[in-house]
């Protein structure tokens, strides 16, 4: 109880139902966590204080009649700036959106609301999740609590930053390239980037329609599977919506995983794109500990990382650019230096171009999901590298690439980002552990039980030294 901020939300959930914590005083002490050190961190970009303290004495008030909503009833959350919350802009984090106010909340937001939720605000973002650490838009790059001076991932930047630096339990991201499990893996938090469809995008500005996914970001895996059993399900607003049998994800977390068959993707990290030195070391590390842990080891091989990132490239490229056509052409001065550039790399994709890779992702998709004849899951890498520094837009050109989430964009598959300790340099490392369509559950299975031998989720970055 001495450190609120860090607070998991399966304890808080239960403090606030036996009425031993208040959701105005679990409130309280993150918006003076966040009023101390966010100026530091620029995770908000619209941080709501004031709404924050209508949803918690709401909360309050129905725990005193005995009004239980769930797990995330009195728990605080925040929206990657691409998510409508009504009455509240959804900037993107541009100046093309910067007066844009949501006329109603998107699915997951409602969702999240009607659980209880307590809003604490919108949070920063790469440009329409697509550009990178930019200085010339209306508000300042997020940046990582490990270091401030260092990347802390994106495009879901302050969804990431927020939740490991203990302003809230969990944030809700998007992801269409790895935008959930990159400042997963770089601000050392756990990251799920659900199966296609399985969480609703209505209301969620889109990147490249066919990739977009929306995804919760916590500090341990129990938290995100808590967050997943509340805002997954079919919604018939979203075209890309699959109807599902309910499902609990938590239902496997207490489960061993002796005997499971693993597989490891190892050509991705060490051949395709050899991973930094550091990072490389931590993976195998982490699959020896899965092998201790009872797991049958296997080494698998599909389509080289490259093959798959240029179908993600240019499926996201010509998806995006049909969004942004008219605004390029009208006001192009309004988007920043990165996010123009990368946009405007759709401007020369052909049809020919689209619907090749259109082919080529069904290919690879088949061949990916028929690995899961011979294992039950898979695990490889998620960045290729540690975070470099935010002001070195060379470094952060040559990292941009080096990673292997896209893959399981083009795939649909769930795949979600888990924290593996830290490097020489106290940055975070991470793995990706990746599931056959809609075996989230088992990804859960696996990552819980590999963070509860390493304890790593324990690791928090001491804020104190920013000052």
């Amino acid at each position: 109880m001495t450190e609120l901020h860090y607070l998991d939300i399966q304890s808080a959930s239960t403090l606030i139902r036996n009425k031993k914590l208040s959701p105005v005083e679990f409130t309280n002490a993150l918006i003076e966590r966040i009023n101390k050190f966010d100026i530091y961190l620029n995770a908000f970009i619209r941080f709501s204080p004031e709404i924050a303290l209508a949803d918690a004495k709401r909360a309050e008030a129905e725990i005193q009649i005995g009004n239980w909503r769930g797990p995330l009833h009195g728990i605080p959350y925040g929206l990657k700036d691409i998510i409508d919350y009504a009455g509240l802009p959804t900037t993107a984090h541009s100046a093309v959106l910067k007066d844009n106010i949501a006329q109603s909340d998107s699915s997951v937001t409602k969702k999240i609301r009607a659980a209880g939720g307590v809003f604490m605000g919108k949070l920063s973002t790469h440009e329409f999740a697509i550009g990178g650490p930019c200085f010339d838009l209306p508000w300042p790059p997020a940046r990582n609590p490990w270091n401030r001076d260092y990347f802390c991932g994106g495009s879901s930047s302050g969804s990431g930053v927020a939740t490991a630096a203990g302003f809230l339990p969990y944030a809700i991201g998007t992801d269409t390239g790895g935008s959930i499990r990159n400042p997963a893996t770089m601000c050392g938090i756990v990251g799920m980037k659900p199966t296609y469809g399985l969480v609703s995008r209505n209301g969620v500005f889109p990147l490249a329609y066919s990739l977009d996914h929306v995804g919760p970001l916590t500090r341990n895996v129990r938290d995100n599977a808590i967050v997943l059993n509340e805002i997954s399900g079919y919604d018939a607003f979203d075209p890309g919506s699959r109807p599902q049998v309910g499902c609990d994800y938590t239902g496997q977390l207490n489960l061993d995983i002796k005997g499971l068959r693993v597989g490891v993707i190892r050509h991705f990290y060490n051949e395709d794109i050899v991973a930094d030195h550091e990072m490389l070391t931590g993976i195998d590390n982490a699959v020896v500990t899965l092998e201790k842990l009872g797991a049958i080891i296997k080494d698998v091989k599909t389509a080289r990382l490259q093959q798959y990132s240029g179908c993600n490239r240019i499926i996201m490229a010509a998806e995006s650019y049909s969004i942004h056509q008219k605004w390029l052409r009208e006001r192009p001065e309004q988007y920043g230096s990165i996010t123009r550039e990368r946009l405007f790399y759709g401007a020369f994709m052909s049809a020919v171009d689209y619907v090749n890779a259109l082919r080529v992702r069904e290919k690879l998709t088949q061949e990916f999901h028929s690995l899961f004849n011979e294992v039950d899951i898979i695990v490889t890498a998620s960045a290729h590298d540690p975070a470099c520094r935010i002001d070195d837009s060379k470094a952060n050109d040559f990292i941009y690439s080096r990673q292997a989430r896209a893959p399981f964009n083009v795939t649909g598959s769930p795949a979600m980002s888990v924290p593996i300790g830290l490097n020489s340099k106290g940055l975070p490392l991470g793995i990706q552990i990746v599931g056959k369509p809609f075996s989230e559950s088992l990804i859960y299975r696996v990552a819980n039980a590999f963070e509860f031998s390493t304890l790593s989720y324990r690791q928090h970055p001491d804020l104190n030294k920013l000052n």
